[in-house]
């Protein structure tokens, strides 16, 4: 899926790292006023990365406003992922951002269905819910079980709650990062 043309994307790659400084140095938020691409309904997450090890990350599954949801993610994901500890001005030049930009949730019926790489998934079963990006079962190398149980792990959940009547979603991401996209080395 590619929903954003280059310049769409640096520019929702700006917009991350001017909220994720203005965060960290205490700045008020930047608006997302300009780019057309701010006014697209989509849920998005922006990850942090230090050293190819992931630092923070947030998002929001339901769609909003992606200008807004970006600014409000990249800035949570520096300060508030309960998972590390705040960042600090003097990691900023190191942090390398992706934004990963979400088509809507589908209800997945038959769980042989997903597709590791391609799906995201969200896990909800007995009040709680697990979402893990489609980059992630990529990056461990996860077959559709192991992806499904790690989903299930994330919720806090057993890790065959999948198979035991969780409700599963699946979406797709539009993934983007500045090394890709903006030239910024990785780490």
């Amino acid at each position: 899926m590619s929903t954003h043309g280059i310049e769409a994307r640096h520019e929702l790659l700006r917009l991350a790292r001017l909220s994720l400084e203005a965060a960290v140095l205490g700045s008020p938020s930047p608006r997302a006023t300009g780019a057309a691409v701010f006014d697209v309904r989509a849920g998005a997450f922006v990850t942090l990365e230090h050293d190819h090890r992931l630092r923070g990350c947030i998002g929001q599954l339901e769609p909003g406003r992606l200008g807004d949801l970006l600014v409000y993610c990249a800035r949570a994901a520096a300060l508030e992922d309960p998972r590390f500890p705040r960042v600090v001005p003097d990691e900023l030049a190191a942090i390398h951002i992706e934004v990963s930009v979400l088509t809507p949730l589908v209800r997945l019926d038959d769980p042989s269905a997903v597709r590791p790489g391609i799906d995201g998934l969200l896990v909800s079963y007995d009040g709680r819910r697990g979402v893990l990006l489609p980059q992630v079962a990529t990056d461990h190398g996860w077959p559709a079980e192991e992806f499904l149980r790690q989903t299930c792990v994330k919720a806090g959940v057993a890790g065959d709650a999948w198979r035991r009547g969780a409700q599963l979603f699946t979406f797709e991401a539009d993934v983007f990062g500045e090394s890709a996209i903006a030239g910024r080395p990785t780490g």
